[in-house]
C-alpha cells in the first residue's frame, strides 16, 4: 500500500481534509489538477479571516503549510481513473498508478454558463453567482439578474438586499402570477425584451437596442462535476438545483466505504467557508475510517 489515504483534489476542501490527516500523522498523497473553481475572482469574502483576499493567495498560504507536514506528498495532475481493490483502492495519474486504504473526493465542479455574448469575459469579474461572496462590494448599486432558469427568480428575490434589482427573463421562463406578486414586494423590476450582448462592465445590450448598465450581474450556471471518478467507482449522485453532486452522510461518507467526499463536488451549493468546514469533516470521517474500517 502506497498510502494511507489519497486525496483528489488540492483546492480549498481537498487541502483542509488533507491538513486534518497530516495532523494525525498519516501518510497521504494529494493529487491536483490545478482548476480552482473561483480562478477567475480576484477576491475571496465571507471567509472569517479572509474577507477581500485573493482567492490564490489563500490557497497558495494552504498548500505551504501543508506540505511541510513530513507524510504529506503533493502531485501535480489530473487522475485518469479509480478503481476499488481487495486492500483498499488504486488511482491512476500521469501514467502512474498509485494505491491506499481510502480516497478522499474534492474534485470540485466546474460552471456551465448561459449562452449569452460577454458573459464567460466577465466571470467572477463583473458577473457572478453568489451575492454573499460579490454583492456587498457593489455598494447598493443596480444590479442585474441574468435568467438561466426558473431557479433564478430565488437569485431575483435575494438580490434586492445588495442593491435595485433589475430580472432579465432572456426568454428563458415566464414568472407566474405568485412569482410577480413576489418579485414585486421585493421591488424588482422585470425586463422581457431578451439579451444581445453583455459590454463595458456590466451593460446588457438588448435586442431591440436599449443598454441597462449595472454596478453587477448575476446568474445561476449549471454545475458539472470535474471528475468521473465517484461514477467511476460507483457512488451514489443527487440532483441539486444546479446539477448533480456526491451523495455522502453527515460525516462525508459516500455510499461507497473508504471514499469521503467534500467540497462543492459533495455539496448542493457552495463557497470557500463551506469547502474549508466540508473538508475537515470529511478528514476526520477519514481518520476515523482508517482507525475502525467504517
Amino acid at each position: 500500500m502506497d498510502y494511507e489515504a489519497i486525496v483528489i483534489g488540492g483546492s480549498y476542501a481537498g487541502l483542509s481534509a488533507a491538513l486534518q490527516l497530516a495532523r494525525a500523522r498519516r501518510r497521504i498523497l494529494v493529487i491536483d489538477e490545478g482548476l480552482r473553481r473561483n480562478r477567475f475572482a480576484a477576491h475571496s469574502h465571507g471567509f472569517l479571516t479572509q474577507d477581500g483576499e485573493d482567492p490564490a493567495v489563500i490557497a497558495t498560504k494552504a498548500w505551504t503549510q501543508l506540505i511541510a507536514y513530513p507524510t504529506v506528498q503533493w502531485r501535480d495532475g489530473r487522475v485518469d481513473d479509480a478503481a476499488k481493490t481487495d486492500t483498499g483502492f488504486s488511482v491512476s495519474a500521469g501514467g502512474r498508478t498509485f494505491t491506499a486504504k481510502a480516497l478522499v473526493l474534492a474534485t470540485g465542479v466546474k460552471d456551465n454558463l448561459p449562452a449569452v455574448e460577454g458573459l464567460q469575459e466577465r466571470w467572477g469579474k463583473s458577473v457572478y453567482h453568489c451575492p454573499y461572496c460579490h454583492g456587498y462590494e457593489l455598494n447598493q448599486g443596480e444590479v442585474g439578474v441574468i435568467a438561466s432558469s426558473p431557479l433564478s427568480l430565488h437569485q431575483a428575490l435575494m438580490l434586492p438586499d445588495w442593491g435595485p434589482t433589475t430580472f432579465l427573463l432572456n426568454d428563458v421562463f415566464e414568472p407566474d402570477e405568485a412569482a410577480l406578486k413576489e418579485l414585486a414586494r421585493r421591488g424588482a423590476r422585470l425586463e422581457k425584451t431578451p439579451i444581445r450582448a453583455i459590454e463595458g462592465h456590466a451593460d446588457v445590450v438588448l435586442q431591440d437596442g436599449r443598454t441597462l448598465s449595472f454596478a453587477g450581474l448575476f446568474t445561476m450556471p449549471k454545475s458539472e462535476i470535474s471528475s468521473p471518478i465517484a461514477e467511476q467507482l460507483g457512488c451514489a449522485l443527487e440532483d441539486g438545483p444546479m446539477g448533480l453532486f456526491i451523495q455522502t452522510d453527515m460525516m462525508k461518507q459516500t455510499t461507497i466505504p473508504g471514499v469521503i467526499a467534500c467540497g462543492d463536488a459533495a455539496r448542493a451549493a457552495g463557497s470557500v467557508a463551506l469547502a474549508v468546514g466540508d473538508g475537515a469533516m470529511a478528514g476526520a470521517a477519514t481518520h476515523r475510517f482508517l482507525m475502525f474500517g467504517a
